[in-house]
């Protein structure tokens, strides 16, 4: 199976009550960032500029959960800023899997190898190292020599430790994709088990608009993504890359993955912050879900991020017919083993 079993039948079940529930704002993955400091300085990261005048600010282990229990999805996106420096990163893992939740422990990999004896193996923690190129223009992306070398290392430190391992990718402009196929090839062999890509998300905050894409730029960089596709466990659902390839539209349905930062409740989503809320009831009741959208607000003309649109294919908002049986053999297709 691409995704472990457990994870599959819960996020299926999740769908299916709240759906059988009538309620139409349905958050699957909570964006949880404990605190906006990193270590690294990457291009095309809007965090570190965007919050700049509170990257010392951090939540607490009773903020994290008490977002987990406001929101109540199922998967726990556990990013940044760098998470494995919050003081208290363990404590917050270890309680988020407490409470049954999928925990995906979003890292660029440097600090992985020194940290990992901070945690313990489980079936609900898998550890999402961010690896954008080989060595020599992942280094250049993150500003620093040797990153990629660190990450690289602190997956096979995981990998040996037993932990399950994914990597994210952004997808520049300028990606070669021929090389990052050889990367993943790479990876695979020290024991990552899937991976996520997506197109350079475009922050206001950040200046190089060079390396960000337009629609018709991101479909003719996926046009060969089957491809690769075939010859690696990709999280991109099948739907979201025929989205990406500019065959099909898709509504952003943003309210499926949440974020909660030190700030608060950010609205409307990941990448746009009008305003910040105290609570996740008030993000939902309060945000003007209809105005944001391709064609509707101006800064989501060319946003195809998969957080805004991988809950729309979940949630089967713009289903097609064959989508569910596309869907499922996908699912049934991937290499990740089935945990317990």
């Amino acid at each position: 199976m691409r995704f472990p079993l457990g994870l599959t039948t819960t996020l299926a079940s999740y769908i299916a009550r709240k759906k059988m529930a009538g309620e139409r704002y349905v958050p699957l993955v909570l964006m949880l960032e404990p605190l906006f400091a990193c270590n690294l300085t990457c291009t095309g990261c809007g965090r570190i500029r965007e919050y700049e005048h509170l990257k010392a600010r951090q939540l607490s282990v009773e903020d994290c959960l008490g977002a987990a229990r406001e929101c109540a999805a199922p998967v726990v996106s556990v990013c940044g800023g760098e998470p494995l420096i919050h003081p208290h990163i363990e404590h917050i893992t270890a309680e988020l899997i407490r409470m049954r939740r999928y925990v995906y422990l979003c890292t660029n990999g440097t600090l992985l190898a020194q940290s990992i004896d901070k945690f313990t193996p489980s079936s609900r923690l898998l550890f999402n190292v961010h690896i954008d190129g080989p060595a020599e223009v992942h280094d250049m992306i993150v500003q620093r020599d040797g990153a990629y070398l660190s990450a690289f290392k602190g997956i096979q430190a995981a990998a040996a430790h037993g932990f399950q391992v994914t990597v994210n990718t952004t997808i520049y402009k300028q990606t070669d994709m021929r090389q990052i196929d050889e990367v993943m090839t790479a990876l695979e062999e020290i024991g990552v088990k899937c991976f996520m890509l997506s197109p350079a998300y475009s922050y206001a905050s950040v200046d190089d608009r060079e390396s960000f894409m337009s629609r018709d730029n991101i479909a003719e960089k996926f046009a060969g993504i089957d491809a690769m596709a075939a010859r690696h466990c990709l999280a991109d659902s099948p739907v979201y890359l025929d989205f990406l390839k500019g065959n099909r539209d898709l509504r952003c349905t943003a309210w499926g993955n949440p974020t909660r930062n030190p700030a608060g409740w950010r609205s409307p989503c990941y990448l746009i912050a009008d305003r910040h809320y105290a609570s996740y009831r008030d993000l939902i009741a309060n945000t003007d879900w209809e105005y944001y959208g391709a064609g509707r607000d101006p800064r989501c003309r060319d946003c195809m991020v998969h957080c805004g649109y991988e809950p729309t294919v979940a949630l089967m908002v713009n289903k097609r017919k064959g989508d569910l049986y596309k869907m499922i053999k996908w699912q049934m297709s991937g290499k990740v083993a089935a945990n317990k």
